[in-house]
């Protein structure tokens, strides 16, 4: 997208200066002539640096055609008063700027323009591809992290579930165990140790109790 931008950037140069050579012939027909010359000159030199940058700037197949006819235009434009400052120096009507000058004018600023949309329409075209790429890449790591959490929270509900709660209940139990009672009551859901574990107290409290 930076070409993109530089392209952009540059045609709003060029039209900078082709508003400024328009500026000076119409500072010319007023007799306005340093003032008028330098401005011509002055947009000339603009234009051609930023027309040499985006001719040097190609990033899309088509581009190439809207660069042609800008350079095309342009020679014409330029054909329209380089060789007539003299004879506007003179004094030249407005006849010669409103059939010639100024409709050569308005073809290269069409030109001009045209490649300033083409490029943000590319750019805007590239930014959503990117962004599309970028929503592809994100998504699947976007899942594993809820795959994750809903991993994480069944861990830890077996976990609570079947060793933690049976381990508080039956602690509580033995902690509160009345003077005389002989089987512990807390129910164990879980198989294996903790069972093994309740039926070992329980045994060793009937041990006790036949002992003492």
């Amino acid at each position: 997208m930076g070409k993109h931008h530089s392209s952009i950037e540059a045609s709003g140069k060029m039209i900078e200066a082709l508003e400024r050579e328009n500026t000076g012939i119409l500072l010319l027909l007023q007799e306005n002539l340093d003032e008028g010359a330098e401005a011509i000159h002055y947009g000339d030199s603009l234009f051609l640096a930023s027309f040499h940058i985006v001719q040097n700037n190609i990033t899309e197949k088509n581009e190439e055609k809207y660069i042609d006819s800008i350079k095309d235009r342009y020679e014409r434009y330029k054909q329209t008063w380089e060789g007539s400052i003299d004879d506007l120096e003179r004094g030249a009507g407005l006849n010669w700027y409103d059939e010639e000058n100024h409709h050569a004018f308005l073809k290269v600023k069409e030109s001009v323009q045209a490649l300033m949309e083409y490029n943000q329409q590319s750019m805007y075209e590239e930014a959503g591809t990117l962004k599309e790429k970028a929503k592809r890449a994100i998504m699947p790591a976007i899942i594993a992290i809820l795959l994750a959490f809903i991993f994480l929270f069944l861990f830890n509900y077996l976990l609570n579930y079947y060793y933690i709660s049976p381990i508080e209940r039956l602690t509580q139990e033995l902690e509160n165990f009345p003077p005389g009672k002989e089987e512990i009551v807390t129910k164990i859901e879980a198989r294996g140790e903790l069972r093994r574990l309740k039926e070992a107290i329980h045994n060793m409290i009937i041990k006790v109790k036949r002992n003492s």
